[in-house]
């Protein structure tokens, strides 16, 4: 017999259809959340240390480019 009010998956299908809905997401996330992390965050804050220590006079000009091009910013 068939339990009119959940379909034929029953209360326990739905529930793990959301489980794997949640797990996609999860693992969706935090793919994103690397990459990003890796790629986007890391040398903008790297360079704006550097730009820093250059501000307050730790570090000449030369270092600073050389530091700078060393980063990857072309900018």
């Amino acid at each position: 017999m068939m339990n009119e009010g959940w379909g034929m998956f029953g209360g326990w299908g739905f529930l793990w259809l959301l489980l794997l809905a949640g797990l996609i997401v999860l693992v969706v996330s935090a793919v994103n959340g690397s990459d990003q992390s890796q790629g986007g965050e890391q040398p903008d804050r790297a360079l704006a240390e550097l730009r820093e220590r250059y501000a307050r006079g730790e570090i000449d000009e030369e270092e600073f480019e050389e530091r700078r091009r060393t980063l990857g910013d072309t900018r």
